[in-house]
């Protein structure tokens, strides 16, 4: 038996490449976003899920809602391991300030190496993820689960089953309101599509 898995980013807050919102709260879904997140919603209704999990920021909430309304389910399973990653002292900060800051020009050339300022690495939020991964699909053989998270965290899940490094995070997109279909049983894991977005 497998377990099958929707990876979903969020649909996009307004505010998308303007500043780094990580854990900031209060970051909601406008308008377009509300839009985005319905027309995902309706995408994901064909894929009979039998559940949907959530990080517990607002903007994967309200994505994840709305894939629960569609699909006439219960309200979304809020998991911690689905978090935004910890920028710590990054948090909240304008791209055109961090593009001064050093040590996020290293994050952004080898995470592998460089850890948010208070915050994490990339291989601890790859870590916190697959560890959720497992744990979902060891006891949930034959359902079909929709994880919606952010796109770092979707990245570090790819890469792990792909067996790339943490440093490939580049070579692939993984857009808002995307959906990366994954497959896990006992025999391993594989990507069946990715970064896939709605019309």
């Amino acid at each position: 038996m497998t377990t099958t898995f929707f990876l979903v980013r969020h649909a996009a807050h307004d505010n998308l490449s303007t500043f780094l919102a990580g854990r900031t709260p209060g970051i909601v879904l406008g308008e377009a976003g509300l839009s985005q997140a319905n027309r995902l919603g309706r995408r994901m209704e064909r894929e009979h899920l039998d559940t949907v999990y959530s990080s517990p920021r607002e903007r994967t909430r309200q994505t994840a809602e709305a894939i629960a309304l569609a699909g006439g389910l219960g309200s979304p399973q809020i998991e911690e391991a689905l978090d935004e990653v910890d920028f710590g002292d990054w948090t909240g900060k304008t791209f055109s300030t961090l593009d001064h800051d050093v040590q996020w020009r290293r994050w952004n050339t080898t995470r592998s190496l460089v850890r948010a300022p208070n915050g994490e690495t990339m291989l601890d939020v790859q870590t916190r993820v697959w560890h959720l991964i497992e744990e979902l699909s060891s006891r949930n053989d034959g359902k079909r689960l929709a994880l919606v998270s952010h796109s770092d965290v979707i990245k570090t899940a790819v890469s792990h089953v792909l067996g790339l490094p943490i440093d490939a995070w580049l070579r692939f997109d993984v857009e808002p309101a995307s959906v990366t279909h994954m497959v896990v049983g006992e025999w391993g894991a594989k990507i069946i599509t990715l970064n896939e977005m709605s019309p």
